[in-house]
């Protein structure tokens, strides 16, 4: 049996512009997404994102290619990948003049779960996501976030292997984030496959097992979030606490050719090109006697995403998504 939930093989989506020139939004892409794993589809605005969730989900058919969800092809069985998935567009989605307990039991229902079965369900979830001093507004009274944030819940009151999350934390604030990306990791650990666009980094970063980077309609990269990474800028950064700092420690530490120093008091911050420059200059305060402590972090996979869209053959264009 396998253990893929998505299969993705030389995706095409064209579209014909009003002076009749071919614009392709999706470009010959092509990747794997293993079951249980969360996976992040990463890029700018613009970059095909959302055009390529839209084919995965059956909303509109590629003009090339194949793409399988678990197992059922997107444009010849499309009710069967329909009965796998739940998708959260970028759109909200919740029924305004319902309370958010009624825009649950009313879900379930049209999912085909009893009353008594959606009820069960809703209390999961509702503590999942902390809902639970909303329950009873209308949806229309809530902020952007939480409408984004009961929407998103809805989607895993029915059980579907693979859920599509466009956005998902779109008009939420940090709180509202927070919560819903626990949420999401706590739900991942059943076992569902977690499909995410997004082009907030350092929420790919928390959550995703594996990434694709996609712009102009191309994957540029494509891994673990660690193997991304490495395709990019190799470079450390230290905070560091000193006894003091003198003007010989700072014309020690230049010599040492760091890519940027700050100095604030006695608290330095220094960008180095790889580890073993980042250990000489530990050495140095150390040997000095005035290194009080340090914290020491590689680069953030938005580090490398920038570096990745700057490279040759990613240059600005126009693209639709």
């Amino acid at each position: 049996m396998t253990d893929t939930a998505i299969a993705v093989r030389q995706l095409i989506k064209e579209y014909r512009r009003t002076n009749g020139e071919v614009f392709r939004a999706v470009d010959e892409i092509s990747f794997d997404v293993r079951k249980g794993d969360i996976f992040g589809l990463l890029g700018p605005n613009g970059a095909g994102k959302s055009t390529t969730i839209k084919i995965l989900t059956t909303l509109i058919p590629p003009t090339a290619g194949t793409a399988l969800i678990n197992g059922f092809d997107v444009v010849t069985q499309s009710l069967e990948v329909r009965k796998n998935i739940c998708v959260v567009i970028q759109e909200n989605a919740v029924d305004t003049y319902l309370t958010v307990k009624n825009n649950f039991l009313t879900f379930g229902r049209f999912h085909g779960l009893t009353r008594k079965e959606t009820e069960r369900r809703t209390q999961r979830v509702v503590e999942l996501f902390g809902l639970q001093e909303v329950l009873n507004q209308r949806a229309m009274d809530l902020s952007g976030g939480m409408k984004r944030r009961v929407q998103v819940a809805k989607m895993f009151l029915i059980d579907k292997p693979i859920v599509f999350l466009d956005e998902a934390t779109t008009g939420m604030d940090t709180f509202n984030k927070r919560a819903t990306i626990a949420a999401i990791k706590e739900e991942s650990k059943s076992g569902r496959t977690i499909v995410l666009t997004t082009h907030m980094l350092d929420e790919a970063e928390e959550l995703c097992d594996a990434i694709a980077i996609i712009n102009h309609g191309k994957i540029i990269a494509g891994g673990t979030t660690e193997e991304v990474k490495k395709m990019g800028l190799e470079l450390f950064y230290l905070k560091l606490k000193l006894k003091e700092t003198t003007q010989k420690i700072h014309e020690e530490l230049k010599n040492l050719r760091p890519l940027s120093m700050e100095s604030h008091d006695n608290n330095m911050e220094l960008t180095v090109q790889n580890q073993s420059d980042a250990l000489n200059i530990l050495t140095l305060l150390h040997s000095r006697g005035v290194l009080l402590n340090f914290e020491i972090s590689s680069a953030s996979l938005e580090d490398v995403f920038i570096e990745l869209l700057d490279k040759p053959g990613t240059k600005k264009g126009d693209t639709l998504e």
